[in-house]
């Protein structure tokens, strides 16, 4: 234990500053169901699934009997080079789960390389050049994916990405004006921006894809109207353009449906999965019909180590996890308890600017009291108090206003009252913080 708490403290001079100093870098040893054990033998009740990934609570028991069984067996493909039944077993039960035809994959390993993948594939196919996505997403920090990303602008800083792609907004419910519906008020700001942007910058013909996070990430967990969604369906078709959902956060349960393309009745051409795949082994996936996958030959793109046999078999017991124990449906009925029990704190917390969940996908929206402006320093002291009483909470928007919370689909109702009162705790601390600097200052 002095050893590697050794390391800990000195971690900056072997692992790189972007990878080593996210929040809030607290030493674990074991990680079990809905909790994480400390180095100081604490233990803490996890509500960050690791950011989404283990759908089906820290180490299984099965997820971890998978990976043995497995590891039997085999430990590299590389596909193509030679073929296991793992890949093609999941290719077909995955295909069970997903909407419409969707039923043919490219196995990667991380939610980026899927967003290549399906850039790449809808460029292909179309002979287009141009891509066309929504401000506040995020597809991930490779070049290609950092194209279409603009969550935050420090993530292009110096890099250039592709100028063959342009954004228009995403939907802000917020602005609709008092008395009209924000159904109706999206759809139309919505064609405003498709009709401009084809009028000044792009002709439709040159589109390829029009990419989208179907409920907004990493940009602050925002949920557009069905509508609105539906309506980028219809334009798509309307220009022969392929739409992309990006499902590398929202699928596999979190949302309280299989994928968010359920939940809002809308199909994609391509899809991108990741995330909650495999149980926290690296596996990812570019999806799209039989169809549309056979124009994209070979060579056309490759993998050394996507679809490994390990990972493929966790993706298989995970998708046994997620049906035995029902944790689609308990996803839904746990985060409508915990978005019930979020707004009673909204009411007494004016702090709590406002809640958004879809599932298990849960943001809490943090603004300054005084000016209303969100307020993302308030979010990291909620966050390292609430991380005092026990529990593990993270953070996103574009500046840290929001406290996301995606605890593992297996967590109960009494795991969600213990981590809100816990919560709750940490918000109490900061506005007496305040108010006490208030009297001071």
């Amino acid at each position: 234990m002095d050893n590697w708490l050794n390391l800990y403290n000195n971690m900056g001079d072997f692992l790189a500053p972007s990878m080593a100093k996210d929040h809030p870098n607290i030493p674990i040893v074991k990680e079990e169901g809905c909790y994480y054990f400390g180095a100081d033998g604490k233990k803490y009740l996890d509500f960050t699934s690791g950011i989404a990934v283990t759908n089906t609570g820290h180490r299984h028991p099965k997820v971890v009997q998978s990976i043995k069984d497995a590891a039997d067996q085999l430990v590299h493909g590389p596909s193509g080079v030679i073929m296991y039944e793992s890949i093609l077993q999941l290719s077909k039960n995955l295909g069970e789960v997903l909407p419409g035809d969707l039923d043919c994959f490219f196995f990667a390993n991380s939610g980026t390389e899927a967003i290549e993948g399906a850039l790449k594939l809808a460029k292909f196919v179309t002979e287009r050049p141009y891509v066309v996505s929504f401000t506040g997403c995020f597809h991930g920090r490779s070049l290609g994916a950092l194209s279409v990303t603009t969550s935050k602008s420090k993530y292009r800083k110096f890099l250039q990405p592709s100028h063959l792609s342009y954004q228009i907004p995403y939907a802000d419910a917020k602005s609709c004006p008092e008395g009209m519906d924000p159904e109706v008020y999206c759809v139309e700001q919505l064609d405003k921006d498709f009709k401009r942007l084809f009028k000044h910058q792009v002709t439709p013909e040159e589109v390829a894809c029009v990419i989208l996070e179907p409920v907004l990430g990493e940009g602050g967990y925002i949920i557009p109207p069905k509508s609105w969604v539906k309506r980028i369906r219809e334009i798509c078709d309307e220009h022969g353009i392929l739409l992309i959902f990006d499902e590398v956060q929202t699928g596999f349960g979190r949302t309280g449906e299989w994928f968010a393309a359920q939940y809002f009745e809308v199909t994609p051409d391509i899809m991108a999965i990741a995330k909650g795949i495999a149980s926290g082994l690296p596996l990812s996936a570019t999806v799209a019909s039989k169809e549309l996958m056979k124009k994209w030959p070979l060579g056309m793109h490759g993998t050394t180590f996507g679809g490994n046999p390990i990972a493929c078999s966790v993706a298989l017991t995970t998708l046994e996890i997620l049906h035995e124990e029902n944790l689609v449906e308990n996803s839904k009925v746990v985060g409508a308890y915990a978005t019930e029990k979020l707004n009673v704190l909204r009411e007494k917390y004016p702090i709590i600017s406002d809640v958004r969940s879809v599932g298990l996908m849960i943001g809490i929206e943090i603004s300054n009291i005084e000016t209303g402006e969100p307020d993302g320093q308030a979010v990291m002291k909620i966050l390292d108090y609430a991380l005092e009483e026990g529990v593990l909470f993270y953070l996103c928007g574009n500046v840290g206003e929001v406290i996301r919370m995606i605890p593992p689909l297996t967590v109960t109702k009494e795991q969600i009252d213990d981590g809100l009162t816990m919560l709750e705790k940490a918000i109490i601390r900061y506005t007496n913080e305040i108010k006490i600097n208030e009297i001071k200052g």
